[in-house]
């Protein structure tokens, strides 16, 4: 069984990128021409999200700069430590939803100061992949395409990575303890 799901773990994506063009052929699609208006498309969303972006970008430098997140990361951490959280992926639980590429470097540290098997380095990596950039995709795509009242799907992203917060610190101790 483990040889089958390395096998079709290393051929899916090829297949897929084969296989998708060879259809397109089949049912007569301009596949280039199709390729280019999509890249088209793809470069005029990219225009109208750089303000977005940037202004997101903006208040994470200040969010992090000003000292907010350790001071949020202090006052919850007796709790934490309390129910057996490890302090040390709080600020991931913190910077997680707000950017990717900070919780991304975070994560890139504790895995180089505890070590990838480590408990905190299982937890961050497991609270990575199982978690998102709510923040960030509420700021961006929602500013992109012009929704300005986002506040449940905040609620809802918000609530999802709280869940998988605690869900990956769960099934790591279920897993690795």
């Amino acid at each position: 069984m483990y040889a089958f799901v390395n096998l079709i773990s290393a051929w899916a994506i090829p297949m897929i990128i084969v296989f998708i063009p060879l259809y397109a052929l089949y049912r007569k699609v301009p596949v280039y021409e199709s390729f280019v208006d999509g890249a088209k498309d793809g470069f005029d969303t990219a225009i109208r999200i750089i303000p977005h972006l940037v202004g997101m970008m903006v208040a994470i430098s200040i969010f992090r700069a000003s000292g907010a997140m350790e001071l949020m990361t202090n006052w919850v951490k007796p709790f934490c430590e309390m129910i057996g959280i490890p302090s040390e992926v709080l600020p991931l639980a913190i910077l997680r939803p707000i950017t990717g590429a900070g919780s991304l470097a975070f994560t890139t540290d504790l895995l180089q100061q505890f070590g990838p098997d480590s408990m905190v380095g299982r937890i961050a990596s497991t609270i990575q992949g199982s978690t998102d950039t709510t923040m960030y995709v509420i700021t961006v795509y929602f500013g992109a395409i012009g929704i300005r009242k986002a506040s449940y799907a905040l609620k809802v992203g918000l609530i999802s990575d709280a869940v998988g917060f605690a869900a990956s610190i769960f099934i790591c101790y279920l897993v690795f303890a």
